[in-house]
């Protein structure tokens, strides 16, 4: 600009507008690299950070900084040893209480292992202002301890609580409702209740529930465990969802799950895909309750049991519920049939941004393309165990949805394996962002219950889809003649001419035990430039495998991704013997390596790793081959064990020269209560943390 000096300083911005430039970086590494550029941004960055997760030895917590007096968001929840109670390191438990409200005065959402109810006894009176609350604990419940005791100090002290979370906090279903009884202005004073039991596979009682909402008029969001199986004594039926309604008439957010489905056992794909039993739930109801929350903007019901003829409700759902945004149903059927081109069920939500269905019978291609054309706002696209769906059904929708369409999921569906499932992604591979399949290599087979007619039927059709295609083409090519403006670009051989995946950056897989990763490339997925965070789900019984004929997994096969960092790998579903197998089979050492060889090739800077299981033992170890293959990976800085292991393989891991954050957590339920299978205890830690905090390591960044 004319006449202004060009030698003009960043630090001539003012104080007030680099706080507010501060305040909106959000990534904490690049908050931290930001405070090393001089002392004013470094005070700057600590006077404006408002979340703060605590790291590091409980029995360093007298060392507590006193910079980060704005934070408002703390969690304790990651302190080492993990799962330890949290003061019972210090001899004076009070005094340590005080030190972390000065260090952080300004705290009203709080996360806290609690492993006993004292914690809280001398946590919750140093934070009056607690607004958000989440408790955490996998080990059990301690059976002398009278029912409420885990909440009553969090209810006495936290006037101001809105919104508590208890879903990985183990307890029983009885524990809460004493609680909420005796403080009746903390419960009318919740507007967010989160009671799903991901530690239990015990559910709401229907009494259990209805007395919560009772007491809770004022909910704005619910999310619970129940119980749908009418053999039970207090499942949730007609009476219990119409006065569940009725109590919360606010709700915005309901989230009801029949604990079973909480287990993801893998459904049987040789099933029909209808359950032995029916729920007690109508539709008539489902319309009643749906006129009775029409502030609702997310619904989940995954009620594992069938809800039949269900489009006469959801049709409901768009004129009683306008605000409603995203939508997932387990276990219902007939939720939108799709004849005569005609829309209906479903497909009327025209809203609807999320959409989620999961065992589905008799969702039909006919029913995907009738969503396609009603909901043109989905975004997010999910099925899950619908046996009547195929590729065919699954590309039109997602050609219906191009515009719109950036996270999808497909997952155990009888009819696709991973390269029709990739075929289906054709017409969005270009914009999606997160994608979830299922590594089924082998093609697909008709059912034996079939007759031959049938069979010739679907043949016909899975061969007519590239006629389909050109048919699609042709009318977008004729479109463009038409219309100058245009959202794709047609070229001359292939409207999707495209072999590059260039928004993916979050791929989730599922693989059963034994199976390879090697063809994914050659499946199609070759080419993601912004590949940036991959998750693998591995399950199956390893006991009923032989000794795998392979070296490894092919987890080298995901060395073509230059940007990927972040990897989940999830080996908890895999089943072994942590001890010596039978003659003729691999122990679950021996299973590791063949998970883990070829990770050191990778480029990873974080790791969440959980090691395979002996459920007999209730053990989830890292064995030696593990340890060994981990501590190639030069590149890591954060690894997290989601079980245990022994203190010298720990040792193993210090070879990694940027590695800055380990952990060993026992988050599964039931965590051990004295870790006598492995060497990792409270001493143990502490001289692995000593040892990779050392000045004698040389981190080169």
């Amino acid at each position: 600009m004319a006449g202004t000096s060009s030698y003009v300083h960043f630090h001539d911005i003012p104080d007030v507008v680099l706080a507010i430039i501060f305040s909106l970086v959000a990534d904490t590494r690049t908050r931290n690299v930001m405070s090393l550029v001089c002392l004013k941004w470094h005070l700057l960055e600590r006077s404006t950070r408002k979340s703060l997760t605590l790291r590091g030895n409980i029995r360093d917590l007298f060392l507590l900084p006193t910079c980060f007096r704005a934070v408002t968001h703390l969690d304790l929840s990651f302190l080492s040893p993990w799962g330890h109670p949290l003061l019972d390191s210090s001899s004076n438990p009070l005094l340590l209480a005080q030190l972390l409200r000065h260090a952080f005065p300004s705290v009203v959402s709080l996360v806290v292992y609690i492993r006993n109810p004292s914690t809280l006894h001398l946590l919750a009176p140093q934070w009056p202002n607690l607004r958000h609350v989440k408790l955490i604990r996998w080990h059990q419940r301690l059976p002398t301890e009278p029912l409420g005791s885990d909440f009553t100090a969090l209810f006495e002290y936290s006037g101001m609580l809105s919104s508590l979370d208890v879903s990985l906090f183990h307890s029983w279903t009885e524990d809460l409702l004493p609680a909420i009884k005796a403080y009746p202005l903390i419960a009318a004073s919740l507007s967010h209740l989160n009671i799903l039991k991901h530690s239990s596979a015990e559910g709401f009682k229907s009494h259990e529930l209805l007395a919560i909402t009772a007491s809770c008029p004022n909910l704005r969001k619910l999310l619970a465990t129940c119980i749908f199986d009418h053999r039970f004594i207090g499942f949730v039926g007609d009476q219990t969802l119409l006065a569940l309604a009725s109590n919360c008439p606010c709700l915005s957010l309901l989230h009801l799950v029949d604990a079973t489905s909480l287990s993801n056992i893998r459904p049987d794909p040789n099933d029909e895909g209808y359950t032995s039993e029916d729920a007690s739930i109508s539709h008539t109801t489902l319309g009643d309750v749906f006129a009775g929350l029409p502030l609702l903007e997310e619904l989940v019901l995954d009620v594992c049991y069938n809800v039949r003829d269900t489009w006469l409700a959801l049709e409901l759902l768009n004129s009683r519920c306008p605000r409603l945004k995203a939508l997932k149903l387990g276990q219902f059927h007939g939720i939108c049939r799709g004849i005569n081109a005609r829309l209906d069920g479903i497909a009327l939500c025209q809203g609807l941004e999320s959409l989620s269905i999961k065992n589905s019978a008799d969702l039909t291609d006919k029913a995907l393309e009738a969503i396609s054309l009603g909901c043109p706002r989905l975004s997010k696209f999910e099925v899950l165990g619908c046996k009547k769906i195929t590729g065919k059904g699954m590309w039109e929708l997602t050609h219906a949805l191009r515009k719109t369409l950036v996270h999808v999921k497909i997952s155990f569906c009888k009819n696709f394996n991973a390269v029709s499932s990739l075929q289906a992604m054709e017409p969005i591979r270009d914009r999606i962002e997160r994608l979830h399949i299922d590594c089924v290599w082998n093609t697909l087979d008709n059912s034996k219950n079939q007759t031959r007619s049938s069979s010739s039927q679907e043949l016909s059709e899975s061969y007519n889809l590239q006629a389909r295609k050109r048919d699609m083409i042709k009318e977008e090519k004729m479109l463009k003649k038409k219309s100058k403006s245009h959202f794709y670009d047609v070229g001359d051989d292939n409207l999707f001419s495209s072999k590059t995946w260039s928004k993916l950056h979050h791929l989730s897989l599922w693989i059963s035990v034994g199976e390879l990763l090697t063809p994914l490339s050659l499946a199609g997925l070759d080419d993601c430039p912004a590949l940036e965070e991959i998750e693998i789900k591995i399950e199956g019984d390893s006991r009923n495998q032989q000794r795998p004929c392979m070296d490894s997994v092919g987890l080298r096969s995901l060395a073509c991704y230059p940007r990927l960092s972040r990897m989940l790998l999830d080996c908890s579903g895999v089943i072994g013997y942590a001890l010596t197998a039978p003659p003729g089979q691999a122990d679950l050492s021996l299973w590791e390596r063949f998970f883990l060889n070829g990770i050191e090739i990778l480029n990873l800077k974080e790791l969440n790793y959980w090691p395979a299981q002996d459920m007999d033992l209730n053990q989830r170890s890292l064995f030696l081959p593990a340890a060994a293959l981990l501590a190639q990976c030069g590149s890591l800085r954060k690894l997290f064990i989601h079980g245990t292991t022994n203190e010298h393989f720990m040792m193993f891991l210090l070879r990694i020269p940027t590695l800055r954050d380990v952990q060993v957590r026992e988050d599964y339920y039931p965590a051990p209560e004295n870790d006598t299978i492995t060497e990792m205890r409270v001493e143990s830690c502490r001289r692995f943390e000593d040892a990779l905090n050392s000045s004698n390591r040389h981190i080169p960044d």
